[in-house]
């Protein structure tokens, strides 16, 4: 079948579509490669894959400048190489070592990197959300134009914390944009079994926050959509919502048998509608890039991803001593 033609193309360059298709692909071979990893038994705990997404993060960074910050859920190791982290130190710390990013005691749901403005993965559902809304108010307390992005999804949607925030945001119109990563389940259930609305982004307009919804599946939607959302917000006219409609293609975690939707549903986005596919088929049809290009750039993305499981495997465990550290008292 035929991958839907991506909308947005006038204002960007060949090589730009091709460090999508490069980031992108990056994210995918990584979170294959760590679904590995954990079959094998070198991840322990909860790990969350971010396959079928990797439009959506990658979109939207697309829009960001230095400063900018991001926070995210658990399912977050995408929105991490989206921001220039480094794929042997996210590896290391899903394998819990100490060349982790985060010494290998945050692992696959609680990594930080203050460089790249990465203020984690949080594993409680919608509690990223306010804190988003306080990196928001310290910019606009210090008078810079930097946005922040807060990112949660559908499920998490329906937490009070998050009304409570729209609230806070647009009283004191911070610059914070609300990016809602739909992707169809909240862990096992549909989207139309636990949520009144067709939409999630129409629930800002109680509290006078404009948005709307985008295609999560077509990278180029997605930073045309992102770089108005940011104008907005550095403009000083307050928050702003994206619901990015988006698919996950693997289990809401890895030890999700993900029975609550068919294979053929899965199979028909996975052809009709991959974000990947639709980007290769732009750089092949525009005769940007050749096969041969294409598969360059795969090697390279497999060399950068086999060379951080290495990093990992080899990263030795953190000592006792570590315990001790980074702490408060």
């Amino acid at each position: 079948m035929a991958t839907k033609k991506p909308q947005a193309q006038s204002n960007v360059s060949a090589e730009e579509l091709k460090g999508y298709y490069r980031d992108m692909l990056l994210i995918r071979r990584f979170e294959e490669k760590a679904g590995q990893l954990y079959g094998m038994g070198l991840i322990g705990g909860f790990c969350h894959l971010y396959i079928g997404q990797e439009a959506v993060v990658v979109g939207l960074e697309a829009a960001t400048k230095e400063g900018d910050k991001r926070i995210t859920s658990y399912r977050d190791h995408g929105h991490m190489l989206a921001c220039g982290m480094d794929p042997g130190g996210v590896m290391a710390e899903l394998t819990g070592r100490i060349g982790g990013l985060s010494k290998g005691k945050g692992g696959s749901m609680h990594m930080f990197s203050k460089e790249k403005h990465f203020y984690g993965g949080h594993g409680i559902v919608g509690a990223q959300v306010p804190l988003g809304a306080g990196l928001a108010f310290a910019d606009k307390y210090l008078g810079n134009d930097n946005v922040s992005f807060a990112y949660f999804g559908d499920g998490a949607a329906n937490q009070g914390q998050v009304y409570e925030t729209f609230n806070m945001a647009a009283l004191w119109k911070l610059p914070v944009i609300f990016v809602i990563e739909n992707n169809q389940y909240a862990m096992g259930t549909a989207q139309r079994r636990s949520t009144s609305t067709p939409d999630l982004w129409t629930r800002g307009a109680a509290f006078g926050i404009p948005g709307e919804a985008v295609d999560g599946m077509d990278v180029l939607a997605v930073k045309a959509a992102s770089e108005k959302a940011v104008a907005h917000c550095r403009a000083g006219e307050g928050p702003y919502i994206l619901e990015v409609k988006t698919y996950r293609y693997r289990g809401h975690s890895m030890s999700d048998p993900a029975k609550y939707r068919t294979r053929e549903e899965v199979q028909k986005m996975r052809e009709e509608r991959d974000c990947i596919e639709q980007v290769r088929d732009l750089l092949l049809s525009g005769k940007h890039a050749t096969e041969e290009d294409l598969k360059a750039i795969d090697k390279e993305i497999k060399e950068i991803v086999n060379k951080a499981a290495d990093f990992a495997k080899e990263s030795p465990e953190p000592s006792v001593e570590e315990l001790w550290t980074d702490i408060y008292a």
